[in-house]
């Protein structure tokens, strides 16, 4: 089946930034930051929209190597990439940071990635995976769905930009964007893939973050931060916060 992944790029310089959102959402969760990324200047960005989301094709199925090995189709030989991935995004940046699927990564910054699953959350992805698309009667309502799925409330994203391409309409109505199979990645062993990373690896969370602890985090780098004020959308919610965990790494 063909690849293909929604892709936009912007700014100059010598370090590209590669950004990858959380399960559930799309590209447009990295609005803010990008936005202050171009005003500091000086920096290459790309957001991508990960398989079964937003603007990029569905696939027969989905785990986070095959993520990641069909977004490294779509990277560019750069001197210096750095991967800033949010929950999923964190798992699909570690992947690529492996050096197994040919990509070259200076530095992952992981944000928000749940380590610690549960059986009874196991099987709720399972049952969340196996479910048929519904369709919704308007936009609107296919909005407010897709707000619960990213955990993009109003009052967190109140602003329509930051849910482009979740919801899309069809002869039978308007759906998610997301393919319900792309559930099937939960729980994939974050430990392993931390470990195989041949990259810097920095690992933050909103210091409210109900997904994971820092005590978790520091269990796989030194480098574990709480973000202050802020939860599981941590980019979102405060988007030049992140850009103080990135300029570090940017050397």
């Amino acid at each position: 089946m063909d690849c293909v992944i929604w892709q936009e790029s912007g700014g100059s310089g010598d370090c590209t930034i590669l950004f990858l959102h959380g399960l559930g959402a799309t590209a447009a969760v990295w609005n803010g930051v990008r936005e202050a990324l171009e005003e500091r200047g000086g920096r290459q960005w790309v957001v991508a929209d990960l398989g079964g989301h937003g603007g990029s094709h569905w696939q027969p199925y989905y785990s986070v190597g095959q993520l990641a090995a069909e977004l490294a189709h779509t990277i560019r030989p750069e001197p210096a990439l750095m991967i800033v991935g949010h929950s999923l995004g964190a798992y699909v940046g570690l992947a690529l940071a492996s050096g197994w699927f040919g990509v070259r990564v200076r530095a992952v910054l992981g944000i928000g990635p749940k380590i610690t699953w549960t059986e009874a959350e196991l099987k709720a992805a399972r049952d969340l995976a196996a479910r048929p698309v519904r369709c919704y009667a308007t936009e609107d309502e296919a909005l407010a769905r897709y707000r619960r799925v990213s955990g993009l409330s109003e009052d967190l994203a109140p602003a329509r930009g930051v849910l482009a391409r979740g919801v899309l309409h069809t002869p039978g109505g308007w759906r998610l964007a997301q393919d319900p199979g792309t559930f099937a990645v939960a729980g994939a062993p974050f430990a392993s893939l931390a470990s195989a990373a041949q990259a810097r690896v920095v690992l933050a969370r909103g210091e409210t973050d109900p997904m994971v602890s820092l005590e978790e985090l520091r269990a796989h780098t030194r480098q574990a931060y709480d973000i202050p004020g802020v939860g599981h959308n941590a980019h979102v919610q405060d988007p030049r916060a992140l850009l103080a965990l990135i300029e570090p790494l940017l050397g």
